[in-house]
């Protein structure tokens, strides 16, 4: 071959490869086109969700709810909310009302209370407290000259109870024939301890009470705050025996007398005003 033919060779060669490449980049070209075409539509519809949001939180901030003339704390209470509130506690009070609890005890029952001892149900009335109504135990203490109301439902959680029956006092009676069981520590403690067992309401620690601290025997000398103790002990046992076992008050003090020696003294039995 000649050398013209050959650089004309070449040279087509060289053109040839120029247009590949040409046609290459075009293609590339077309095709970040055609992705960036795809892309675009879809940048406008997110850009339109925006819009539309941001067009509903505009409208819900121009129509504000509406505001009564209440308030609370200084501030306007939106009438819809105010008036829930009040079905709310509306519908809490009715729920209240129609609560029933048990009665453990009926009128002319003879009733044990803690601090005042032996008294008796004397009605058993309703009262209004609060936009409730409660039903309450009337409760008269003779000696003392003083009526209790004690609501219905609180009954158990103060230990009121009744009085206990003839076989328990029975039973009880035996403690007071017991040896005292006196502890060697300062009177002060002692004499708090007996106060708690009077205020118990528990016949059984009265009883106790009332056997630890008696004076048979005119040899033994007893303070003022002693007897003070042994006749509120006294006074509180004897009460629960004459409702128990349904005696006369002079018929009780012979019987638990006798067991305690006391009718062997020189000085009159305990009188009880």
């Amino acid at each position: 071959m000649n050398k013209n033919n050959k650089k004309v060779l070449k040279k087509k060669s060289k053109i040839i490869k120029k247009k590949k490449k040409a046609e290459k980049k075009k293609k590339a070209v077309n095709k970040k086109k055609a992705v960036k075409k795809v892309k675009k539509p879809v940048k406008k519809k997110s850009a339109k969700k925006k819009v539309v949001k941001k067009t509903q939180k505009k409208e819900i901030a121009l129509k504000p709810p509406p505001q009564s003339d209440k308030k609370v704390n200084n501030r306007l209470i939106n009438p819809s909310h105010y008036q829930a509130k009040k079905v709310k506690k509306v519908l809490e009070i009715k729920t209240i009302k129609e609560k029933k609890v048990k009665k453990i005890f009926n009128t002319k029952d003879y009733v044990v209370y803690p601090t005042h001892g032996v008294g008796l149900v004397i009605d058993i009335e309703k009262r209004e407290v609060v936009g409730q109504k409660l039903e309450m135990y009337v409760i008269e203490f003779i000696k003392d000259k003083l009526i209790l109301r004690v609501p219905v439902e609180k009954a158990k959680s103060l230990n009121l109870r009744k009085v206990s029956k003839p076989s328990k006092i029975q039973s009880v009676l035996k403690i007071l024939s017991e040896k005292a069981k006196i502890k060697r520590t300062m009177w002060s403690r002692r004499a708090q301890e007996y106060d708690l067992k009077i205020n118990s309401g528990d016949i059984h620690q009265i009883a106790e009470v009332v056997r630890d601290l008696n004076r048979a025997n005119n040899q033994i000398e007893q303070s003022y705050s002693e007897r003070q103790l042994f006749e509120l002990s006294y006074d509180r046992f004897l009460r629960e025996v004459i409702a128990g076992l349904k005696i006369s008050e002079e018929a009780a003090i012979k019987k638990v007398d006798k067991i305690l020696g006391r009718d062997k003294l020189k000085k009159t039995p305990l009188a009880l005003n």
